[in-house]
C-alpha cells in the first residue's frame, strides 16, 4: 500500500496548531480526499466528505493547490460513519493503512466508480455502454496479504509492528487491525514482544503476511525479512511462538525467491501447503508466501468468475492470458476453452503456473511462455498465433505496448473480445483509448471491484469487443 512519506508527523502537527480555516467540500478525489476551493486554489482535505463543512489546516502549500487535514467536522455528511478501527482517524498519529474508514462503504464504492468513469472519459475519451454492478464482499478481516513494517523504539526499548502512519515514514503504534483476520490482529502485540526478545531485532525490518484458504481451513504464514540469520536462541523462540500460535515462519534473506520455510521445525519435512481456491471452477492454487496473489480471496474468486463470463469463452476457443502470474485466470479459463496460453515476464512464476496446471489436471489444455510484455512488437504478438479472446491483467503500469501490438482492425487474427482487469484506472483509460480509437474495439462494459475496502485503491474490470 502506497504511503506518502513527504510530511513527518511532527511537522504536520505544528502546522495544524497554527492554521485553522473553514471550507465546504464539493467532491472526493481519486485518493479519497475532500476537494474544496479557496482563494483560487484547490484544497485537498484528508478526512473530508462531499457535502460537509469542515475546519481544516494545510500541511503543504503549492502555487495552485494545498494539501490539508480535517481538524473538525462542522456539518457532517450523511455518509460519515464512525471508523471500525481505533487506530483510524483524522488526526496525526493515525494508522495509514486505511484512508476511508470514516466513509460509508456504499459511498466508498460509488466514489471509486466515479473515479473509474472520470478516468475513462478524461484520459481515454471513452464511455462504457454498460456500467457493471460493483463487485464487493467482506469489508473487515479481508486482508489475507499484508506487508507490516518493524521499528525499534530505542528510547522505550520496545518494538512496533504495523502499517506506516498516514503521511509519515513512522510505524503506527498498532495494537489491533480490523482489516486483518482476527487471529492475525490478535498476534500484533505478541509479535512485538517476540521481536523485542530477538538478538536480530535490529536486522528485521519487515514482516509479510500470506494466508492460504482451502475448504475453509487456513494456513497462516509470516515471512520475516532477516538481514542476519537468527541465533540458536532466536530459533528456539521463533519455533516456540510458531507452534504456540499455529502459524508458519518463513525467512527471507534477500529477494523474494530467497524465502524458505523455517518454523515450526517439527513440520519442516511436510509443512501444511499454502494455497487458495476458486470454487466456481474447481481450482486449487498453491503459491509461495512471496508470490503475488490478491489480498482478498473472496473478491478474487468473484472477479475471476465475472471476467470469464464477460469473455464468453467457447469450447473451441484459443485464449491468451497476458500477465498470467501463477495462472489465476489461466486455469479457470482452461476448464472452458480448447487451449489457453499464459504469458508472463517472470520465469519463476511461469514455472509455478505450469506446476499449478499439472496439479489441477489442466496441463494438456494450457501452455506458458516467458516474455517481456512491456516491450511487445506486432511481429512477436503474431508469433504466438491467433487468439480468439484475450484476458489482460497487468500491474499498475498497464499494457500499452501489448494493446498497440494487436492485429489491426479488419485483420481476421484480431481477437473478438478482450477483458482487461486493472489496478489503475488511469492506465486502463490510457490503454482503452488505443483499443477504441486505434484498434477499433468498442468498450462494452466496465465496473469497479472493491478489492481493498476502506482505501482509495480502485480495482476494475472492462470488456472490449471487436468492432463490426
Amino acid at each position: 500500500m502506497d504511503i506518502d512519506t513527504q510530511a513527518s508527523t511532527e511537522a504536520r502537527s505544528t502546522v495544524l496548531i497554527f492554521m485553522d480555516l473553514t471550507a465546504s467540500i464539493e467532491s472526493i478525489d481519486y485518493e479519497g480526499r475532500g476537494i474544496a476551493h479557496r482563494d483560487g486554489k484547490v484544497i485537498f482535505i484528508d478526512g473530508a466528505i462531499t457535502g460537509e463543512t469542515v475546519r481544516y489546516s494545510p500541511y503543504r502549500k503549492k502555487e495552485s493547490y494545498e494539501l490539508a487535514q480535517v481538524i473538525e467536522v462542522v456539518t457532517p455528511a450523511a455518509a460519515r460513519v464512525t471508523p471500525g478501527c481505533v487506530h483510524a482517524g483524522m488526526h496525526g498519529g493515525a494508522c495509514g493503512g486505511c484512508s476511508m474508514q470514516h466513509v460509508d462503504v456504499r459511498t466508498q464504492v460509488a466514489s471509486k466508480q466515479r473515479v473509474l468513469e472520470d478516468n475513462l472519459a478524461r484520459i481515454g475519451k471513452v464511455k462504457p455502454e454498460t456500467v457493471l454492478r460493483p463487485i464487493h464482499g467482506p469489508t473487515w478481516g479481508y486482508r489475507y496479504r499484508a506487508r507490516l513494517s518493524v521499528r525499534n523504539v530505542h528510547k522505550k526499548g520496545s518494538v512496533l509492528v504495523g502499517f506506516h502512519e498516514r503521511k509519515s515514514s513512522y510505524v503506527a503504534d498498532m495494537r489491533s487491525c480490523e482489516v486483518l483476520p482476527r487471529r492475525i490482529s490478535d498476534l500484533l502485540l505478541p509479535l512485538r514482544a517476540l521481536i523485542a526478545s530477538l538478538s536480530i531485532k535490529e536486522k528485521l525490518p519487515q514482516i509479510e503476511l500470506a494466508v492460504g484458504t482451502v475448504a475453509g481451513r487456513h494456513v497462516d504464514v509470516l515471512v520475516l525479512r532477516v538481514l542476519d540469520p537468527p541465533s540458536a536462541e532466536d530459533a528456539r523462540l521463533l519455533d516456540f511462538f510458531a507452534t504456540q500460535h499455529g502459524i508458519q515462519f518463513w525467512l527471507q534473506s534477500k529477494g523474494p525467491d530467497t524465502v524458505v520455510y523455517a518454523y515450526p521445525a517439527a513440520d519442516a519435512e511436510n509443512p501444511p501447503p499454502l494455497a487458495y481456491e476458486i470454487p466456481e471452477f474447481g481450482i486449487v492454487m498453491p503459491f509461495k508466501p512471496t508470490d503475488f496473489t490478491q489480498v482478498n480471496h473472496q473478491i478474487n474468486a468473484a472477479l475471476v468468475g465475472r471476467a470469464i463470463r464477460l469473455l464468453e469463452v467457447q469450447p473451441g476457443d484459443r485464449v491468451g492470458d497476458f500477465f498470467c502470474g501463477l495462472g489465476n485466470f489461466t486455469l479457470p479459463l482452461a476448464t472452458l476453452a480448447r487451449e489457453v496460453v499464459g504469458i508472463e515476464g517472470s520465469k519463476p512464476l511461469v514455472e509455478r503456473a505450469h506446476g499449478n496446471a499439472q496439479a489441477n489436471g489442466l496441463a494438456a489444455k494450457t501452455s506458458f511462455q516467458v516474455a517481456n510484455l512491456f516491450d511487445v512488437t506486432p511481429e512477436q504478438f503474431a508469433s504466438w498465433g491467433k487468439f480468439d479472446r484475450l484476458l489482460v491483467d497487468p500491474p499498475r503500469e498497464g499494457a500499452l505496448e501489448l494493446v498497440k501490438a494487436l492485429p489491426s482492425p479488419g485483420d481476421p487474427a484480431q481477437p473478438k473480445r478482450i477483458v482487461y482487469v486493472s489496478c489503475s484506472p488511469s492506465t486502463l483509460a490510457r490503454d482503452a483509448e488505443v483499443l477504441v480509437h486505434t484498434q477499433g474495439y468498442v468498450l462494452k462494459s466496465a465496473g469497479v471491484v472493491n478489492m481493498f475496502p476502506h482505501t482509495s485503491h480502485v480495482e476494475s474490470v472492462a470488456m472490449f469487443e471487436r468492432g463490426v
